[in-house]
């Protein structure tokens, strides 16, 4: 019969694979809200200076398209080096334990010694961790790593595509729709209320109290969005 604990085990995710998860959801919150901003910052800043929806509608789905090829590329890169460096400190450690197990199962020892267990029971928790899978208890407090759950660079790739495109049809949806004269303001507000959301979620993800990163990223946004619109009457009328 399993005892508690192996049931608490047994129906909980791995510590590893849930900080992953949760920061995939983070980067994908930050993807979005990259999105929502850039794509205003051009639709806002382009209706500014004509208010011909063609040229909106393509200046708008270039920006996505830009941005979402950027987004992607950018974390396959990162993400790539990352991976490759796991890979090479897990190779580096296997082949240690191949070369030199005994300095390797005392640098355990000192491990777990530096965690604040007696040299006893270091030695005895070492010793059973050793017999059940050497390089798994290695990587696991030497180097903090699972080998099961290294980083995916086409899953980041992929989700920050994804993520950048679903904020960026936000604002272009929101000035396509309304009449000439209301455009810039239904966009202003829903931008700014799909960003005061991202930061919101981003702060909830993150365990801290919501206002602070609410009001950064609305403030950024709208000094974002006046900015481009004051380019775009400069630069139109400029052109005209």
């Amino acid at each position: 019969m399993a005892t508690e604990t192996e049931h608490q085990h047994s129906g909980e995710p791995h510590q590893g694979s849930l900080s992953n998860r949760l920061n995939w959801l983070r980067a994908g919150v930050l993807g979005a809200n990259d999105g929502i901003v850039s794509t205003a910052g051009i639709v806002v800043g382009v209706a500014a200076a004509t208010t011909d929806r063609g040229a909106i509608f393509t200046a708008g789905i270039a920006g996505l398209a830009a941005g979402a090829v950027s987004m992607a590329l950018g974390e396959y890169v990162s993400v790539s080096t990352q991976r490759d460096t796991e890979q090479s400190l897990l190779d580096k450690e296997r082949r240690e334990l191949d070369e030199q197990p005994e300095e390797e199962f005392d640098e355990l020892v000192g491990l777990y010694e530096a965690k604040g267990l007696s040299h006893d029971t270091a030695c005895r928790v070492a010793t059973e961790l050793t017999d059940k899978d050497a390089f798994e208890a290695h990587v696991d407090v030497e180097l903090g790593i699972d080998p099961d759950e290294l980083t995916n660079p086409w899953q980041a790739a992929g989700s920050s595509a994804v993520a950048f495109t679903i904020g960026a049809l936000l604002p272009l949806i929101a000035i396509l729709l309304p009449a000439p004269d209301w455009r810039i303001p239904v966009a202003f507000v829903a931008v700014l209320v799909a960003l005061a959301l991202t930061g919101a979620t981003g702060a909830a993800l993150g365990g801290s109290r919501p206002w602070r990163p609410m009001v950064r990223v609305v403030v950024g946004g709208a000094i974002a969005m006046v900015v481009t619109y004051a380019i775009g009457l400069l630069v139109g009328h400029t052109i005209v």
